[in-house]
């Protein structure tokens, strides 16, 4: 396949990938610690709420944005044809920016966002692109 094609697909399928994974993990969150008599599907109720929340309504998020993008990065490491850490990183920044975009969206706590932002994707994506660049390398 060309390599071109193959790295385009890369990413491709890892952010696909990574996005189920982490909308997967929102929703068994939310089942597991449900927000009594909030939608979880309404964004206005969800950040009229949010500066009430314990800290244990912010695990499974956590969880879903670090290992969304730890498996989408690994993926598109495994897919891509050259460059395996730069597609994995590429990833990562993929799903930055989407955290970015949803801490404006739903006002989290400040020590959430920064944790959130610090470690859940860059460091993720990163371990993500050393598992694929050693999974690669063995065959």
């Amino acid at each position: 396949m060309n390599p071109i094609i193959k790295n385009i697909l890369a990413v491709i399928i890892g952010w696909l990938i990574g996005s189920i994974v982490n909308m997967g993990l929102i929703k068994i969150g939310y089942s597991m610690v449900p927000i009594e008599g909030v939608d979880p599907n309404d964004m206005n109720a969800l950040a009229a709420i949010m500066p009430t929340l314990e800290y244990k309504h912010f695990v499974f998020p956590f969880l879903a944005h670090a290992l969304g993008t730890l498996v989408g990065a690994i993926i598109a490491g495994l897919i891509a044809a050259n460059h395996k850490m730069k597609f994995a990183l590429g990833i990562g920044v993929l799903f930055l920016i989407g955290g970015i975009l949803v801490s404006f969206m739903l006002p989290a706590p400040t020590w959430f966002i920064g944790i959130d932002l610090l470690l859940a994707y860059i460091p993720m994506a990163w371990i993500g692109g050393k598992i694929a660049d050693k999974t690669s390398s063995r065959n």
